[in-house]
């Protein structure tokens, strides 16, 4: 797509090196005109204005004023806490794309193989599939330009594709099977972006609905699953926040309000200032409101992420398992400046129903950022005996069970990292784009074959074979990886599995990867062994 998801699909490593949080940003805030300056912001204001005004004048050497301002904005924001930030006016589209739900290009997925990008599906209903923009074509040429074998990037890709809709971009493409290029010209549009990456039912009675983040459309597109699983016969639910870095608050509210009974306490804030402080409660009548809920967290779940499970928590509506979340318990608020850039400051913290400030210390900014590696050496994604909570940080929910604020969410149910679900070589394979590029190869070569079969018989029935594990240590040899032969026997299910899941992806999208994908997903696993513990639950509130 323009979506770029070339990598989005990557096995995990066994230890996290950073967890990329969104910014939790308080939509439906109004924000009136500052304050009245004091003095001594005058007076700093003043002296700021008068050193750059010196070295403007006097320096020696030409200086960018502009840059020196810039780099002046953000080392202010450093001595603020973690998630203050600035975005300059050139990166601002860029940084708020993921939120807004959709962007403006020409609507296909693409990857880049040997240097030469490969559309691995036009969208459908987009402006690359109304004109005929097929699987399998390369592109050569972009406005005239060469872009094969010359070491495109994937925001190369983005820059020349991308643009404003209703403006022209016009590609050249090979195809397998016709000589010569073929040439598109094509009007781009509006291209959405979907959050809830799949929704499924498990078996007859247990739904699964997978959210990668809070964007502008997330609200709608999980209203949508849930009701399309309640016609399923869903009884009962998994909702997957795995990974989930956040994004838009009221988004997460609303998904809330399907859960619980009018009036219950959502989340509220407090911030320095009367108007940023608010609260939320359920206002309407839930799509879901009864019936056994599991929510999966792991340590990639912040913000908006651990407004829905606090909240769902303390209200003992639903159990929650996994591992410890992220810790994120700031508000941002998105402020515009003047020449297009825009301040996302800190205005408040929130706060789940029983009063947990979930927000982890940021005090040592060095510790803050790497917080998440030294989670996995100290043990604390093997066992939850490894976290110490203190007595000050001890809250109760509605109906008097314990849980801890202080450091993000604390699952009712502990489930430990299994590292026997990672696999080194896999690993290089998937981030040489080994993988992906064998299984696009796979599925043009065997479409006949593969279009034969309905989803539910390819889940049975398909194999992965010895020769498809040689063709793809063949395929990591052109690329670079030096096979390992011990390490793929003893992982040999591992690589069959995330196989057969790439092939269903390029069949089925989402809704075909993610039940085969799923199988790795040790949280989901044991969660779906505990909705007799989540009954009890949902019980003991009459």
């Amino acid at each position: 797509m323009d979506q770029y998801k070339n990598s989005k699909y990557q096995i995990r490593l066994p230890i996290i090196l950073c967890v990329g949080i969104a910014a939790g940003v308080l939509i439906g805030a109004t924000f009136s005109d500052s304050p009245p300056v004091q003095n001594d912001i005058n007076s700093s204001m003043q002296k700021f204005k008068e050193v750059l005004t010196m070295i403007d004048r006097n320096y020696v050497d030409e200086v960018d004023t502009d840059e020196l301002v810039e780099d002046a904005i953000e080392n202010m924001l450093t001595k603020l806490d973690p998630h203050s930030t600035y975005i300059s006016a050139e990166d601002r589209i860029r940084a708020n794309e993921d939120l807004q739900g959709n962007f403006e290009g020409i609507g296909i997925e693409f990857n880049i193989f040997k240097d030469t990008i490969v559309v691995v599906s036009p969208l459908s209903g987009g402006p690359s599939e109304a004109v005929g923009v097929m699987s399998g074509d390369k592109i050569v040429k972009i406005d005239g330009e060469n872009v094969a074998g010359v070491g495109f990037t994937n925001r190369d890709v983005q820059e020349h594709l991308k643009g404003p809709k209703g403006t022209e971009v016009t590609i050249s493409v090979k195809r397998r099977g016709k000589k010569g290029a073929i040439e598109f010209s094509i009007i781009r549009d509006k291209i959405p972006q979907y959050s809830v990456d799949a929704s499924y039912m498990i078996d007859s009675e247990i739904g699964y609905i997978k959210v990668s983040r809070f964007s502008a459309t997330t609200y709608e597109e999980f209203l949508a699953s849930l009701r399309k699983l309640k016609k399923l016969g869903m009884k009962k639910l998994v909702l997957d926040l795995q990974g989930n870095p956040g994004g838009y608050m009221n988004h997460a509210i609303n998904m809330v309000d399907e859960f619980l009974p009018n009036n219950k306490l959502i989340v509220y804030t407090l911030g320095k200032q009367e108007r940023f402080n608010s609260k939320a409660n359920a206002s309407r009548k839930g799509e879901f409101e009864e019936g056994e809920l599991i929510v999966l967290v792991n340590e990639g779940s912040a913000s908006a992420s651990e407004i829905v499970t606090g909240a769902l928590q303390d209200n003992d509506r639903a159990l929650v398992v996994g591992r410890r979340t992220f810790g994120k318990g700031l508000v941002q608020a998105p402020m515009n400046l003047s020449d297009g850039s825009e301040l996302r400051l800190t205005i408040s913290r929130y706060y789940t129903p029983s009063g947990r400030s979930i927000q982890k210390p940021y005090e040592d900014k060095d510790e803050y950022a790497h917080d998440i590696v030294d989670r996995y050496e100290h043990g604390e994604f093997f066992s939850a005996d490894s976290i110490k909570f203190t007595d000050s940080l001890k809250y109760q929910t509605a109906h008097g069970r314990t849980v801890y604020g202080g450091g993000g969410i604390m699952p009712d149910y502990f489930v430990p990292l299994d590292t026997s679900l990672t696999s080194t070589y896999l690993n290089k394979l998937f981030t040489s784009n080994s993988v992906q590029e064998y299984t696009f190869n796979f599925v043009a070569q065997n479409k006949i074959r593969l279009n034969a079969m309905n989803y539910e018989e390819f889940y049975a029935d398909f194999k992965v074979t010895n020769q498809m594990l040689m063709d793809l240590v063949e395929s990591g040899k052109v690329n670079g990886v030096k096979p390992n032969y011990e390490d793929m026997e003893n992982s040999k299910d591992l690589f069959e599995l995330h196989i057969k899941a790439q092939i269903a992806r390029q069949i089925w999208n989402n809704e075909g990867f993610y039940p085969i994908y799923n199988q790795t997903n040790e949280v989901l696993e044991q969660a779906i062994k505990l909705f007799d513990e989540a009954g009890n639950l949902e019980r003991a509130k009459f």
